[in-house]
């Protein structure tokens, strides 16, 4: 079924980075418009409790009070301790505070940070819940605004908040793609997060699986599907767009401590990932993506199964064949829910949800990233941009591991993403000239955003490095 259209230019934006500094386990309430709160939980498991956060706080916030913390109750709190620091969770902000749909002392939003998606964050189910992400990292995510620069302001002022709150905590932000210095250790111990452990250990990708879990980080767009009429076209160059925005956006040459030899090892650790997981949607021609992605959904592997916790299914079992009864899982066919719970398992590099979930950018510095998702974005849904995006990619638009081992450097890819970027440029609102000044010069020298932070590893170190970044400097 074709996914429902929505307004058109509506774009919601994520961004997920990795966070250095003091050993403590944070509770943070940072994305509300005038942020100013973060709790610091000795016992973390006050990290994975309900939180509930009275009518005050998001009136304070509203008519432009510091707010502080309320806490309503925690319950549920996980009973097994957790020695690992780092834990990170988020409250999307309440953009406009309705006090109308308060029940009793408390506005209806809560936290389970053990019934998202896994990985780089997913958008919940209901758009407003959070998660700590299993590897410690911290995300930001806008609500769904019209236009491109309306998102990347709401993003600017959450990040602004962010980096106030987690200075105040003796925390540091690190926007790079992949973990440069810290093996792969997952901090989270939700039972998801356990049973895909197991099922990457299962199918003999249990490093990968580790790594993309906790430690990547990216800057996620999404859009509007578009008119019906065009979505084909729209879903197409979203795709083959990938290589290109992969080989502007590499701002990850080291994982775990090492130089990959990639420039983005966060794409490299997807493309190691199972394809009928990972891989691109579409079909050899692309027109009828609404069936591509139902065939993607039907042959990819089953992940987990509730029954009722998260149990890893370790054969290779295709949803279809659970469907069509060749095969039982937990003792039984599959239901809607069911369905609903292994589209979530699905990790496409763009991927349909009623709108477009753009996931193949690295997290990349603030100086860039507004740049980055307004080049996106105008290639989208500028129609002469889009024309001249659709011709620019068509040799490059399913060089994917190529882009993400030398970027730029490719002839065909420095070609295309000159075209693009220029495309963009010429678009740009003067608000955001700097940035894109800044990235146009990175796409001229066939540079790449992590250009600057391998020569300042190869000059003082990689942890140096890292505390630099986290500080600020440079």
């Amino acid at each position: 079924m074709l996914p429902m259209m929505i307004v058109r230019m509506f774009v919601r934006m994520i961004m997920v980075v990795m966070v250095v500094g003091a050993a403590a386990h944070v509770m943070v309430v940072a994305l509300l418009r005038s942020a100013d709160g973060v709790f610091v939980a000795d016992d973390p498991g006050a990290v994975f409790a309900q939180l509930t956060v009275h009518p005050w706080f998001a009136l304070g916030t509203a008519v432009g009070i510091a707010p502080r913390i309320a806490i309503a109750e925690f319950a549920d709190s996980i009973d097994e301790g957790v020695d690992d620091p780092g834990m990170i969770a988020q409250v999307a902000r309440l953009d406009e505070p309705d006090l109308g749909k308060a029940c009793g002392d408390r506005i209806g939003l809560g936290i389970d940070a053990f019934d998202q998606d896994a990985g780089e964050q997913e958008i919940g189910k209901h758009d407003d819940t959070s998660e700590a992400e299993p590897g410690g990292a911290v995300e930001l995510s806008t609500p769904p605004v019209r236009g491109v620069v309306a998102a990347i302001d709401a993003l600017m002022a959450d990040r602004a908040a962010l980096r106030t709150v987690f200075a105040r905590a003796g925390l540091g932000l690190v926007l790079l793609g992949a973990d440069p210095l810290r093996p792969p250790h997952r901090v989270n111990p939700g039972p998801r997060y356990q049973a895909m452990e197991q099922y990457f250990r299962a199918a003999d990708t249990a490093a990968a699986g580790a790594a993309m879990m906790t430690s990547t980080a990216s800057v996620q767009v999404n859009v509007d599907a578009g008119p019906a009429d065009g979505w084909a076209d729209r879903v197409r160059l979203a795709h083959a767009l990938g290589p290109t925005m992969i080989a502007i956006a590499a701002n990850s040459p080291l994982l775990a401590g090492s130089f990959s030899g990639w420039r983005s090892s966060r794409q490299r650790v997807w493309s190691q990932l199972d394809t009928a997981r990972c891989g691109p949607i579409l079909g050899a021609d692309g027109d009828d993506p609404a069936s591509d992605w139902a065939r993607y959904a039907l042959r990819a592997p089953v992940m987990l199964v509730h029954s009722p916790d998260a149990r890893p299914v370790s054969d290779h079992v295709a949803f279809a064949d659970w469907v069509g009864g060749q095969v039982e899982l937990a003792g039984r066919r599959p239901t809607a829910a069911d369905l609903d719970y292994h589209l979530t398992t699905l990790f496409p590099p763009v991927r349909p949800r009623r709108w477009l979930e753009i996931r193949y950018l690295d997290s990349v510095p603030d100086t860039l990233w507004p740049a980055l998702v307004f080049t996106l974005v105008t290639l989208l849904d500028d129609p002469v941009a889009a024309e001249v995006a659709a011709e620019a990619t068509e040799p490059v638009a399913t060089a994917w591991d190529i882009a993400a081992r030398v970027g730029l450097a490719d002839r065909r890819l420095h070609a295309s993403a000159t075209r693009c970027v220029q495309a963009a440029a010429q678009r740009v609102p003067p608000a955001l000239q700097d940035s894109m000044q800044r990235l146009v010069r990175i796409v001229e020298d066939a540079s790449s955003p992590g250009e600057e932070f391998a020569q300042r590893v190869i000059r003082c170190g990689v942890t140096r490095a890292v505390n630099e970044l986290a500080k600020g400097e440079g």
